[in-house]
C-alpha cells in the first residue's frame, strides 16, 4: 500500500468526522433554540419537563466524548493497526516509518489520557459497587442475626409459658 492510499483513507475518515461533527453541532443548536423558544409550551395541558427535571439529558461532557474523544481514540487505534498491518505486508511503509510513528505518537498522547480517565471512572464505579455490596452483605448478616435472636427469644418465651402452665397444673 502506498502513501496515496493511506492519505485517501485518512481523507475519508476526516470527511466522516466532519459530517458527524456537523450533525452534533446541529443537534446542540436545535436543543438550545428549542429550549429557549418553546420554554412554556404545553402538551395536552401539561408543561413539558426539562431534561434536568427528568434526571437525564445530554451534558457537555457527553458531547465532548462523542465528538472528540471517541473518534480520536478510534482513529489512533485504527491508524496504529493499519500501519502495523501495512508494514508487515509492504516494505515501502518501513522506509517512512518515522513519519507514521510521529503521527501515532501525536494522536496517542491525548488518546491515552482519555483512556486513562475512562479507566479511572470505571474504577470509581467498581469501588462504589463494591462498597454497596459490602453494605448490603452486612445488612443481610445483621438481619439474619436479629432474626435468629428473635426466633430464640420466641422459643424461650414459649418454653417459659409452657413451664408456667405445667407448674400451675
Amino acid at each position: 500500500m502506498g502513501s496515496g492510499v493511506i492519505i485517501y483513507i485518512l481523507e475519508v475518515i476526516a470527511l466522516v468526522c466532519v459530517i458527524f461533527s456537523m450533525y452534533i453541532a446541529y443537534r446542540i443548536w436545535y436543543e438550545a433554540v428549542g429550549r429557549f423558544m418553546f420554554k412554556h409550551v404545553r402538551k395536552y395541558g401539561e408543561t413539558r419537563m426539562s431534561h434536568k427535571e427528568k434526571g437525564e439529558g445530554v451534558t457537555f461532557n457527553d458531547i465532548f466524548m462523542f465528538m472528540i474523544a471517541v473518534p480520536l481514540v478510534l482513529l489512533w487505534v485504527g491508524f496504529a493497526g493499519f500501519v502495523i498491518y501495512s508494514g508487515l505486508n509492504d516494505s515501502s511503509v518501513l522506509l517512512q516509518i518515522e513519519g507514521y510513528t510521529t503521527l501515532i505518537a501525536i494522536l496517542g498522547g491525548p488518546a491515552l489520557l482519555i483512556i486513562k480517565d475512562a479507566l479511572d471512572v470505571w474504577k470509581q464505579e467498581q469501588a462504589e459497587k463494591t462498597a454497596f455490596y459490602k453494605i448490603k452483605a452486612q445488612a443481610v448478616i445483621d438481619y439474619n442475626d436479629h432474626a435468629q435472636k428473635q426466633a430464640q427469644m420466641i422459643e424461650s418465651k414459649a418454653q417459659e409459658q409452657e413451664h408456667k402452665m405445667e407448674t400451675k397444673k
